[in-house]
């Protein structure tokens, strides 16, 4: 007797595979390591003190030193990757997000989402999927949350949908709720030449610029040993003998690779700057290769006391990151759109000593 026998591979789900209100749980909880933060130094070279040194975290008020915010974000969602973006065709933006606690190496970090918006595209060949994502860490403590969206290829063109809705999303996190992403410190202690910059949250102004000045060209093997890294399975990151056959004939770097990148980057102005407290909004304005240079620029949008706090303050800061173009004149817009140069406009809460 011959039985039928289900597949035992998993093609990834396509935009008629999702439904609004499902709730989903990812595979695969990961423990971060030390390894795991060399590692990230070593593709990024992140240079924020309190994330850097034990002993200046322990200073300040921390057990040791607390694992890299966007690490702990790209870990998040490397877990989402398999089960909402496997068919994806970019990755479209960001909003809601909030860091909740402090992540140390040793600490196990697990995955789940609901879907929360599904939007088909007029060519009926792919659509959009909304998802919020949250972390926990191994005492089922939230670290993170954040609603993301994600352009999915349709299995079929003609499926319908069976509802259709896009989600309502804050402009930006209030400033009530940014106070989680790091414990009291002790801002006295915060010794800025170690930090490597005299500037604290009083000496930003609003409407100020900075040019951050350095450049950062991005290689193959890096950004694929980053995604892996993540253990973020999107097929647009590895397979190029698919992506040779696709738009761009090549394969896509991860939009979080340049997130880090830009970070990084942003060190040289914003050293003190040392947690990224919430992602007010974000948005990949263009893919970018490998052979490319990464370069980036911050505007302060706003600054605020963080309430009942006199320890920190809040820095609202856009990042826009760029390829191949220094940014000395802060190239952003050209007629209604965006300069050719900018592939990341990303507004952020950031946390300094005051």
């Amino acid at each position: 007797m011959s039985h039928a026998v289900a597949s035992k591979t998993d093609p990834g789900r396509f935009l008629e595979d999702f439904r609004i209100g499902e709730e989903i749980v990812h595979a695969t909880p990961r423990t971060v390591t030390a390894g795991d933060v060399a590692l990230y130094t070593a593709l990024y070279g992140p240079r924020f003190a309190v994330q850097s040194s034990d002993a200046f975290a322990r200073a300040i008020g921390y057990r040791h030193a607390p694992v890299d915010d966007l690490l702990v974000f790209h870990i998040v969602f490397g877990k989402t990757v398999p089960d909402v973006s496997l068919n994806a065709v970019a990755n479209l933006g960001y909003a809601d997000g909030r860091f909740l606690a402090p992540v140390y190496p040793g600490d196990t970090l697990a995955t789940t989402s609901q879907v929360i918006g599904l939007k088909e595209n007029s060519n009926r060949q792919t659509g959009v999927v909304y998802v919020r994502s949250t972390g926990r860490n191994q005492h089922g403590d939230p670290v993170l949350d954040y609603v993301r969206w994600v352009m999915v290829r349709k299995r079929d063109p003609g499926a319908l949908l069976v509802e259709q809705s896009v989600p309502e999303l804050p402009d930006c996190v209030p400033v009530d709720r940014l106070g989680d992403a790091c414990p009291i410190v002790d801002a006295a202690a915060y010794d800025t030449t170690l930090a490597g910059s005299p500037f604290r949250w009083e000496h930003y102004a609003v409407g100020e610029r900075i040019d951050h000045v350095d450049g950062m060209t991005v290689e193959e093997a890096e950004h694929m040993l980053a995604t892996r890294l993540y253990q973020n399975t999107a097929k647009v990151h590895f397979d190029q003998f698919a992506q040779a056959k696709g738009r761009f004939g090549r394969r896509l770097i991860y939009g979080g690779h340049v997130i880090s990148l830009a970070r990084a980057l942003s060190f040289n102005g914003l050293a003190n700057a040392f947690h990224v407290a919430a992602i007010n909004a974000g948005r990949h304005v263009a893919p970018l290769f490998a052979g490319d240079t990464v370069y980036a620029w911050s505007e302060i949008l706003d600054k605020q006391p963080l309430p009942g706090r006199d320890d920190v303050g809040a820095l609202r800061v856009r990042m826009v990151a760029t390829k191949d173009r220094p940014c000395a004149d802060f190239p952003l817009a050209e007629g209604e759109g965006y300069d050719p140069a900018v592939i990341l406009d990303l507004d952020l809460w950031l946390l300094a000593p005051m």
